[in-house]
């Protein structure tokens, strides 16, 4: 049945995003001194350490984090909340290693992406191309999921159509990402953030209050699935998975280029610091919390698999419907919905970035060629609206198990920069034939691997990904000539 009073919530709450996103935009266009380009990119680097902490975990954290991870929970048990710990060093791992290098080195060059900054190291317009296509690919497999995941939440709890619920927040996100650029992403971002906490808090409360409060929702667990509550669940949480899901999402993370960007747009060191606590302590206490309810919700939630639609994509919805009266769901979903959002938001300003910047202003600027501020900004705009038109398209018709598309995606992207970006800021001897071999085979063999099922002692795929990329960038490196002396002094000196 249709809920007016679930459908409220999540319009008002667009509405505001975009009203936001135009409010940043003005604020914008007041502030780009340093020209169109540095301010809808990076916000003309004036992020403070509230918002740039917001902004980094909204785009980490996406629909998956509040679906397909909280539903693998009620799977599971506590064993998949243990494993989803690692992700409170997320923020802390990609300030600490990359946060202040990054920000020197891009101020120094006027880099205004992360493919700025890797094409400057190695001087390799080809690994920069190579950058911008894997970028935009696995950037794209995520929106798909993310589209997908708050379009299919949003017809499983308010009664209104999958296409409805695509419609209403995919054109929304496109308009106010196209809008506002950088500084409105990261605004609404920073909303997104608080939305997606108010969002937890009520779905505890309705899933305690539905399942008797937490001792009796833990004793059902206990009596039903005793294994759940066990660090190994049973063995369905075997140590070589809790080894590959702490590499996948918390160590490699610092890797992932939508974040690392976000280290090019912070106004000082102050900040960058203010984020890194904020930070650690908000994305530590959203991720854990949100894996819980997951858990949790099987005190609530009793019945197989089957009776939910034989998907844990299903479990989360299942449990809002369940547990919540309609215009209460309807607060609840927004906060997965806002984690959609902010995902889509910012691979979308970071697609628009790696073709407009990385690929067409530097042809244009290696043929001598002058673009206007005023063409910049128009191409940019189209660009934005024709990937986000593109990605919506391919949401149409859904995809399943939301989860597992974004660790492919995750995966992908950090077997492609995370040695290629540590070799740039921290390993002279990286030369650009071994971060063009280390990128291209590393994604290559992850690629291959996901697609023909191919395991190492049963692990995922990103072990051979990473280790691949890793020998690749050594090995060649070594038996190359290195980089120039004044690149290097750019870098190091």
């Amino acid at each position: 049945m249709n809920s007016l009073a679930g459908i409220v919530p999540v319009v008002v709450f667009l509405l505001f995003a975009l009203v936001m996103a135009v409010l940043a935009r003005r604020r914008s266009r007041a502030a780009a001194e340093a020209g169109f380009v540095n301010e809808y990119f990076i916000g003309n680097r004036g992020l403070g350490g509230f918002v740039l902490a917001m902004t980094t975990i909204a785009t980490y954290g996406s629909v998956s984090s509040f679906v397909g991870g909280p539903g693998q929970a009620w799977s599971i048990g506590w064993g998949w909340v243990y494993m989803a710990t690692v992700q409170v060093t997320t923020l802390f791992l990609l300030y600490g290693i990359l946060g202040k290098k990054m920000a020197l080195v891009s101020r120094k060059l006027g880099a205004v992406t992360v493919i700025d900054v890797i094409r400057q190291r190695y001087q390799s317009d080809a690994l920069a191309v190579a950058a911008a296509l894997i970028m935009v690919t696995f950037f794209a497999t995520t929106m798909i999921a993310q589209f997908v995941g708050g379009a299919k939440l949003f017809e499983y709890v308010t009664g209104y159509s999958y296409t409805l619920g695509l419609c209403l927040f995919g054109i929304a996100v496109i308009l106010f990402t196209s809008i506002g650029g950088f500084r409105g992403v990261a605004v609404t971002d920073a909303l997104c953030g608080v939305v997606m906490l108010v969002g937890i808090v009520v779905l505890a409360g309705g899933i305690l209050s539905a399942g008797g409060g937490y001792a009796q929702v833990m004793d059902t667990i206990a009596t039903n699935h005793p294994e759940m509550m066990e660090p190994l669940s049973g063995g369905n949480m075997p140590l070589g998975l809790y080894f590959t899901q702490w590499l996948l999402v918390g160590v490699f993370t610092f890797a992932l280029p939508q974040s690392v960007v976000r280290t090019l747009g912070y106004k000082d060191t102050k900040s960058l610091h203010s984020a890194m606590v904020w930070g650690t302590v908000i994305l530590g206490a959203m991720m854990i919390g949100v894996t819980s309810l997951g858990v949790l919700s099987a005190g609530v939630l009793t019945e197989p698999l089957d009776a939910y639609g034989g998907s844990v994509d299903n479990i989360i919805p299942q449990t809002i419907v369940a547990t919540l009266p309609p215009w209460l769901a309807g607060i609840a979903i927004v906060g997965p919905i806002a984690a959609s959002i902010s995902t889509v938001s910012s691979l979308l300003i970071a697609s628009s970035s790696a073709v407009v910047k990385d690929l067409w202003l530097h042809h244009s600027e290696k043929q001598g060629k002058h673009i206007a501020d005023a063409i910049i900004e128009r191409s940019s705009l189209i660009i934005t609206l024709a990937v986000g038109v593109a990605v919506f398209a391919l949401s149409i018709v859904p995809p399943s198990v939301i989860w597992k598309i974004n660790m492919f995606a995750f995966g992908g992207l950090e077997t492609a920069f995370v040695w290629v970006l540590l070799g740039a800021l921290f390993w002279k001897r990286a030369t650009r034939a071994g971060a063009l071999w280390s990128m291209i085979g590393g994604v290559a063999a992850y690629c291959t691997s996901m697609a023909l099922g191919f395991k190492l002692f049963g692990l995922h795929q990103i072990t051979i990904g990473i280790t691949v990329a890793l020998v690749l960038m050594v090995l060649v490196s070594l038996a190359t000539k290195p980089s120039d002396e004044k690149t290097l002094k750019t870098f190091f000196g």
